[in-house]
């Protein structure tokens, strides 16, 4: 069985990528810079974007079942899948598809449905993973943490997680006309992480909560257009409600409970430290 991973060298992806190769899978794995890309051995990078449908014609040789992601995991890359993809792995053979979208995308579940391909549908409500891009870089200066609605407890999932739930669907066909929405195994806040992370790196990290308008500043600054601004006001204020409870999904796919947030401190804690204090304690 050859399986085709993109966004394989994003948080979601590269695990998965790893988790296939130890199972025995034959592997591509779709990435734009296949020459910088490093994967277990035997995985084979093949070069595509999923912004240009064209280029994954190649990509899509051979392939039995596809991971395909609707948008990326990290900030800084544009990401907007079309349907032209959908097209193009059913016109190519591609019998599975396991679709993962950030919580209420649903631009490429008709297509799917409407495709001879079988399918599953996998959405996510909060990453842990992306703490690493908001508060690293103000922690390791010992800058205060700025949080909005800081104390609000959400059910944010380890990304280990999510990738082994994408591995399960694509080669377990009891999944298939399945739709999941995964969280983590506990209800924490934003203070309650700081505090964790705090604790494992052995110091206090300063918080400040924002003002509305101090919050929106706060993205501009960033560089967020208004869209994704009032997106991100909106999921803080009126959090979906699936977001504010704890999913057995997680441990019904996996047969284990979802890794905690203490947990993905403690792999992750190294992030957090100045280089040499980091490669000490990493």
């Amino acid at each position: 069985m050859t399986i085709l991973v993109t966004g394989a060298t994003g948080t979601i992806g590269s695990h998965m990528v790893n988790v296939l190769a130890e199972k025995g899978y034959r592997v591509k794995a779709l990435t734009r810079n296949p020459h910088f890309a490093h994967f277990p051995e035997g995985v084979e990078a093949v070069k595509g974007d999923l912004m240009d449908a064209e280029s994954l014609l190649s990509a899509l040789e051979g392939v039995d079942a596809m991971y395909l992601l609707t948008s990326s995991d990290q900030l800084e890359n544009d990401l907007n899948t079309g349907a032209e993809v959908v097209r193009m792995a059913e016109a190519s053979g591609v019998n599975k598809v396991t679709l993962f979208t950030l919580y209420g995308e649903a631009q490429l579940r008709t297509p799917l449905k409407k495709s001879s391909m079988d399918w599953t549908f996998v959405q996510a409500v909060g990453f842990m993973s992306n703490i690493l891009d908001d508060w690293r870089e103000i922690i390791i200066k010992g800058d205060t943490v700025e949080t909005f609605y800081g104390d609000k407890k959400t059910s944010m999932i380890h990304e280990k997680d999510i990738s082994e739930v994408m591995v399960e669907t694509l080669i377990n066909d009891k999944h298939n006309h399945q739709f999941y929405t995964l969280t983590g195994p506990e209800l924490i806040s934003q203070i309650d992480c700081l505090k964790i992370i705090g604790e494992q790196i052995g110091k206090q990290i300063p918080v400040k909560e924002m003002t509305e308008k101090e919050a929106r500043n706060h993205w501009r600054q960033k560089g967020f257009d208004e869209e994704s601004i009032e997106f991100f006001v909106q999921m803080s204020v009126e959090t979906p409600e699936v977001g504010l409870h704890v999913l057995p999904t997680v441990r019904e796919i996996l047969g284990k409970e979802g890794r905690t947030f203490e947990q993905w401190a403690e792999e992750n804690k190294h992030y957090f430290l100045p280089e040499k204090d980091g490669n000490t304690n990493g």
